[in-house]
This record gives C-alpha cells, structure tokens and sequence, in this order.
C-alpha cells in the first residue's frame, strides 16, 4: 500500500467525477467566474475541459482544490 495516499482525500477520485460534481453544484457559468478559463466560459463541455485540465497543471490544481472546499457536498 502507497503511504503517501493514505490520507489524500483526492486519492481514487477521477477528474472526470471531480468536474461533473462541481459542474452540478456550482453550474458552468458560476464555475467560470471562480475559475476563468477559456473551456468553462466559452462552449464549454466536460469533454473539452478534461483535455484542458489534463495538460494544464495550474488549472486542475484550481480544480482540485476547488473540490477539496466543496467535498463534504459531493460525498454521499
């Protein structure tokens, strides 16, 4: 077992749940004025924004934390 993820609370979540979970609660635009990049205020699309968050490391930290904010909401 990796020690290191033990308590990442992040550790086994996909981006992909991470975004629709902010998307459902927050709604594309509210997460463009949190966040303002180009794949949430413009067309965006889940599709889209997991391309741009997998290849920018600054905007899925954002992201990411975000969701740490947020992660009692999410859980279920």
């Amino acid at each position: 077992m990796n020690n290191e993820q033990v308590n990442n609370p992040l550790h086994g979540v996909k981006l992909e749940k991470i975004l629709r979970d902010l998307v459902d609660y927050y709604d594309w635009d509210m997460l463009g004025e949190l966040i303002p990049v180009n794949c949430f205020l413009k067309d965006p699309s889940i599709k889209s924004s997991l391309k741009f968050l997998r290849t920018t490391p600054w905007a899925r930290t954002k992201i990411e934390n975000l969701y740490l904010e947020n992660i009692d909401k999410f859980r279920k």
